[in-house]
This record gives structure tokens, sequence and C-alpha cells, in this order.
């Protein structure tokens, strides 16, 4: 974007980030440049790395990773019976069939989740929670929501976190 130069303003309750130091380096050398799209994205990334990292040892808590959490997570979103087959968690997740295969594994090994045959398919799986894994799901979902509360609430209103998260949503489905 080739607009008149617009620097984000920072709200003056806001402090001064990384983001702010480099939209202010380009305005010194490219004053043309509209940098506010910069500053959007760069805060989304800096903010999804910096929760990714804080969810990832929330999880670790637990024994699983965030991989593992969200096919457990995956399995509790679809309701009882807590099953799906592989493929179907395949495409929800967007992995291959071998990455996959090696999640499952895993989970199934720690008593978490169970494979069995597809009653309709004798060719197919099904893939279901175990009552371990149902109790970790819910327990290591809770402690992750409670620490993305305690980040928002840091920083915004709910309101403001309501508002934000209607914001985001437009975005992402310009996408």
């Amino acid at each position: 974007m080739t607009s008149a130069k617009t620097t984000p303003p920072t709200p003056p309750d806001a402090p001064s980030d990384a983001v702010d130091a480099i939209t202010a380096q380009w305005a010194a050398v490219r004053p043309d440049l509209d940098t506010v799209p910069m500053a959007v994205y760069g805060r989304i990334y800096r903010i999804a790395r910096a929760m990714g990292d804080r969810m990832e040892k929330e999880y670790a808590t637990f024994g699983i990773g965030r991989g593992e959490f969200d096919v457990l997570a995956t399995l509790r979103r679809s309701g009882d019976p807590y099953t799906l087959s592989p493929r179907q968690l395949s495409a929800t997740l967007m992995l291959t069939t071998g990455g996959m295969t090696g999640r499952l594994d895993k989970l199934e090994k720690a008593g978490l989740l169970r494979r069995s045959p597809d009653p309709h398919d004798r060719r197919g799986l099904r893939v279901s929670l175990t009552e371990k894994g149902l109790s970790l799901v819910d327990a290591s979902v809770t402690a992750g929501l409670a620490a993305q509360t305690s980040v928002l609430a840091s920083a915004l209103s709910h309101a403001e976190a309501d508002q934000l998260s209607g914001l985001l949503r437009k975005l992402l489905a310009a996408h």
C-alpha cells in the first residue's frame, strides 16, 4: 500500500513496543509507506507466538503438547460418544494421515484414546476418548482458557475483548 504516510497511533495507556520501533524505522526511511497493516499483522503474529508458547507450557503440565491437545479437544468437541474416524480428525486438524497416525499412536499408548473397528465399514476405524482422556482434555482446556483469560483481562475489558474478537473475525473473513 503506497498511500500517504500513516503511522499507527499509540493509545495513551499503551506502552510502545517493538512493532512501534519497526514502523518508526520504516517511517524514517520510507515516509511514503502506510505502515498500519504492518503494525496490525506484526502484533497479531507476536501475540499468536507468545500465546502459543504459553499454551504449550500449560498443556505440558498435563503431559501433552499442543498437537495432542488438538486431537483430544477435537474428539471432545464432537460430543458424546467423543468418537470420530481418523479421516475426520485429519480433515479437521489439517494433518496428513501419517501425521495423524503418529499422534494417535502416542495418545493411545498413554491411554487417552482407543481405536476400534468401525461397525459400518469393515476397513474403517473409529477413534474415541477414554475416560482418562476425557478427564485430561477437560482439565487442560480449563487451564488453557484460564491462561488466555488472564492475559486478556490484564489488558482489555470484557467488552474490548469481545470487540477485538469481532474485528479479528472480520479480518479473517477477508482472507
